[in-house]
């Protein structure tokens, strides 16, 4: 669980990237005829006259220098330049201080705050757009301050089991809390570049493919040029497969005695397709709380199928005796390039899908407790 809070701590701020962005362009400088461009301009307090304001476009994995101005002695500036379609663009002043705007040609935003505290106080006026982009980020600054607040009391429980599985049920539920209040910015404003930009980047596509899906749906309509529609739309089509709903697609593989065993031939059962691989740390570490769940239900309708990822016939059977993984298996010893990793999309492991007796994919990545509560709500 602790990694899953690391991961999500690291996709929580949008503002997180610029650190780790590089320039890309020369910067543009100049005035914009009304109309043929954007504006971004405002006054700062606490700006010293001669201090660097620095306008950035986000590009596909960083930010673009676009403009730079500098304050005059009322801590006043003015960025300009053109846009070849709405995006999102960084204002900033230094690593502790910068903001997030929407732009497109035609924008004329006015931007107001204090130098040394911009990124939780700030104004933005002129841009819908760039309002709902400020809830956003506030809403994400709070999400990564719960989070943070959970992984410490985690980090500090030295190894009391019950006291972590509070946690961890807290770390869920507010997860789910914080997932419903981004839904709700999303569904309130479906032609927002802000928002197909958010739901690309920011929602789980294998947890919330469904809304994911119906929004992708919207953006086509009221955004089908937009970047971010066109990645959004990349981004789902592999997945669209495998998602929670559809039918498993086939996998026939050889089982260690050669034979071939199809996923079908486990009709009837709740089946977990386990992908994993004897090299896989963590999945090695998570066995045992696939062995504990296989132990528990296996006699009330449950069944594992687990492909490996392996390559080497021998370590791969070792590892199946060593962690005493009584049920299914199959590989074709391909590693990465696992006809059935190809067909699920498999990118990472351990990754596991869980399917209903008559193969349809209910639930998917259920790991530890998790999946313990999902086989105890279907098999009850």
């Amino acid at each position: 669980m602790i990694e899953k809070m690391k991961s999500i701590l690291l996709v929580t701020t949008v503002l997180g990237m610029a650190n780790a962005c590089t320039k890309g362009t020369t910067p543009t400088t100049g005035s914009v005829a009304p109309g043929a461009g954007y504006q971004v301009s405002g006054q700062f307090t606490n700006a010293p006259a001669g201090t660097k304001v620095y306008l950035a476009e986000l590009g596909e994995t960083q930010f673009v220098s676009r403009d730079t101005a500098t304050t005059d002695d009322q801590g006043r500036f003015t960025l300009t330049g053109t846009a070849p379609e709405a995006g999102l663009y960084q204002v900033k002043l230094n690593d502790a201080n910068q903001v997030l705007v929407a732009l497109s040609n035609g924008s004329n935003i006015q931007l107001s705050g204090d130098a040394t505290k911009l990124t939780d106080n700030y104004t933005v006026k002129g841009s819908k757009d760039s309002e709902v982009l400020q809830q956003l980020g506030h809403n994400m600054q709070q999400s990564k301050r719960d989070m943070a607040t959970l992984e410490t009391r985690y980090n500090n429980q030295n190894g009391r089991a019950d006291s972590m599985k509070l946690i961890e049920a807290k770390f869920y539920a507010t997860q789910a809390q914080n997932t419903g209040v981004l839904k709700q910015l999303i569904r309130q404003n479906p032609s927002s570049v802000v928002s197909a930009f958010a739901v690309s980047n920011l929602l789980n596509p294998e947890e919330q493919f469904a809304f994911i899906d119906s929004m992708s749906t919207q953006f086509k309509q009221t955004m089908p040029d937009s970047r971010y529609t066109k990645a959004l739309a990349a981004k789902l089509d592999p997945l669209r497969a495998t998602a929670v709903g559809s039918a498993a697609p086939e996998i026939s593989l050889a089982a260690p005695d050669g034979k071939t065993v199809a996923l079908s031939s486990l009709r009837g059962k709740y089946v977990l397709i386990d992908f994993w691989a004897s090299w896989c740390g963590p999945c090695r570490k998570e066995n045992p709380n696939v062995v504990r769940a296989y132990n528990k239900f296996k006699s009330k309708g449950f069944e594992i199928y687990s492909v490996s990822f392996d390559q080497d016939r021998e370590k791969w059977l070792k590892a199946i005796k060593a962690d005493g993984l009584t049920w299914t298996h199959v590989s074709d010893l391909r590693g990465w390039e696992s006809a059935a990793g190809q067909t699920y999309g498999v990118k990472s492991i351990p990754q596991s899908i869980l399917l209903d007796p008559q193969g349809r994919i209910v639930a998917k990545n259920l790991r530890g407790d998790a999946l313990e509560a999902k086989l105890t709500a279907v098999l009850k």
